[in-house]
């Protein structure tokens, strides 16, 4: 045998010895478990979390939400001017909003501004007849602008839509007293804080009266 072949044969034995040793050393990968995991909640290319957000975009808000956001946080911080702009800018697309409509008649009354106030309740109440709050509200504003006749007919006209919801008696209450109808003022004091035995106001009101 010559060296060439004697090479050759040592060649040839070294490679079926690795490959054989390969064979039965279990390491290669089966058919049908390639990838074995090794937790649970392990997946395929890295994502290792199976409550991972696949990018799912959150609700974007439309430019009147927007708008109402700033207003609240405007609120929250007493600023009412700039609450007023955001609420004016929100009208100006959704002029019929009667929740934009609600805070900006109230932002009016903390300005002072009543007569505008006025206004954005009465289309409040001709957008719905039944917003008991936007009449309790201009019951406040009318009697703020002197016209006391009409503020009670709007009090009686939004405890007669929910009849169980104390501050609607409390805002009458108040205008009764400041009208010096005491007697009256005091029967409706106890009916709001029989309603609701959490308005201290409406409390000291009936031991100052009694």
């Amino acid at each position: 045998m010559s060296t060439f072949q004697f090479l050759l044969l040592l060649v040839t034995a070294v490679v079926f010895y690795l490959f054989f040793k390969q064979l039965f050393s279990n390491s290669f990968p089966k058919r049908g478990i390639d990838f074995e995991a090794s937790k649970d909640n392990e997946q395929i290319g890295g994502i290792t979390q199976i409550d991972k957000n696949f990018s799912i975009p959150l609700p974007k808000l439309s430019r009147v939400e927007q708008l109402n956001d700033m207003a609240d946080e405007a609120m929250k911080k007493e600023d009412y001017v700039e609450a007023d702009k955001a609420l004016s800018s929100a009208l100006i697309l959704e002029n019929d909003n009667i929740g934009v409509l609600l805070k900006q008649g109230f932002v009016l009354i903390q300005l002072n501004r009543f007569e505008e106030a006025k206004e954005i309740y009465l289309h409040i109440i001709e957008l719905d007849a039944h917003e008991d709050m936007a009449y309790a509200s201009l019951a406040n504003v009318l009697h703020k602008l002197g016209m006391d006749g009409l503020a009670i007919s709007h009090h009686l006209k939004a405890i007669e839509l929910d009849n169980n919801y104390a501050p609607h008696y409390f805002n009458y209450a108040n205008t009764l007293y400041d009208l010096n109808r005491k007697e009256e003022a005091l029967q409706v004091y106890k009916k709001a804080f029989a309603l609701d035995n959490t308005l201290r106001e409406a409390e000291k009101m009936i031991h100052e009266l009694s």
